[in-house]
């Protein structure tokens, strides 16, 4: 079996461009005028979204990056449930995907059909087709997708309209980048990664959230604070769940190399707040939760939805008037 993760530098989401650089980088485009683009630069969210007409919208989305595990198939599922989780993070629903491939050429005909067979089996379980693709050669292996969905034009979240008096919530525990750096049992992180937001979404739609975003590669922290900025409120984190064993690996001084990059985007008042939290809501996520803002008063309806659909749901924080990211020193 031919070790994907010795041909890289840096797998899963934490292979991310660094988000600081990013926002710098965005800065310099101007941003397209077009009274049918419903979301795009200004301000970025997790797709792009197209009015069609009055009642469709197209979502449009693309994620690519090396491999975090060995095993084909087990990569395959994963960078496809990453890719179609971001048209679940913007209220929409997946239509049609093709593959994003970069291979050696010496790496084994079968290794490849692996990959493209598992992500196919996502794609159709999302209730799409994955209709294609582009493969290029390169030394390190990457995939992902380019997912076309569709959501009606009242009906897209965004990260950007987070109110005073929300509550905050996450739908996946956290550490699946420290989880696998440890390299100890991975089957709980696994089990995440390859699980869509598709569920999950299903259930909070009715509910009609103010903000979501999903938790990748800026991890908790980082997506938090792009939540609270382009709210222009303060959000207030008082609970941070893990996987199994993360909080352990980060003990342990584990850390990925998202972990300074987030760091360094996302600043926050962590007074008394122990290092290994920290070091799990910096930590980069692969194909992690949504990270809902929704009125407060809907919050017990919403946790007793979950627990009757046997979902994970963790109730995190809190939206405050004010800017910027804190966490509870009672962490």
């Amino acid at each position: 079996m031919t070790a994907l993760t010795g041909l890289t530098v840096g797998g899963g989401c934490a292979a991310k461009y660094s988000a600081a650089r990013l926002e710098e980088l965005l800065k310099g485009f101007v941003p397209v005028e077009a009274e049918n683009l419903l979301v795009g630069l200004s301000p970025a969210d997790d797709a792009a979204v197209y009015k069609l007409d009055d009642d469709r919208a197209i979502v449009f989305t693309l994620d690519f990056f090396p491999p975090l595990v060995d095993d084909p198939a087990t990569f395959g599922r994963i960078a496809a449930t990453n890719a179609l989780n971001d048209v679940f993070a913007m209220g929409g629903t997946p239509l049609l995907a093709l593959s994003i491939a970069a291979f050696p050429e010496e790496l084994p005909t079968e290794v490849l059909g692996a990959i493209f067979a598992a992500a196919a089996e996502q794609v159709l379980a999302a209730g799409a087709i994955l209709a294609g693709g582009h493969t290029i050669r390169d030394a390190e292996p990457k995939y992902g997708l380019a997912v076309v969905g569709t959501v009606h034009p009242d009906g897209i979240w965004t990260k950007s309209a987070a109110r005073p008096g929300d509550a905050v919530f996450l739908t996946k525990p956290l550490g699946t980048g420290l989880v696998l750096a440890a390299k100890g049992d991975i089957a709980a992180a696994v089990e995440q990664m390859t699980t869509l937001n598709a569920a999950a979404a299903d259930v909070v739609r009715p509910f009609m959230p103010n903000a979501v975003t999903d938790v990748t590669g800026f991890g908790l922290f980082g997506h938090a604070h792009e939540m609270a900025e382009r709210s222009g409120v303060r959000i207030v984190i008082d609970d941070v769940p893990a996987l199994p064993g993360a909080l352990e690996a980060a003990r342990d001084g584990v850390r990925t190399g998202g972990d300074p990059r987030n760091r360094e985007f996302a600043e926050i008042e962590a007074e008394g707040v122990p290092e290994e939290v920290l070091a799990l809501g910096y930590d980069a996520q692969t194909a992690g939760g949504l990270l809902i803002s929704l009125p407060a008063d809907r919050a017990l309806s919403l946790e007793a939805e979950f627990r009757a659909r046997g979902l994970f749901l963790a109730r995190v924080g809190t939206v405050e008037v004010g800017a910027g990211l804190a966490l509870h020193s009672q962490l």
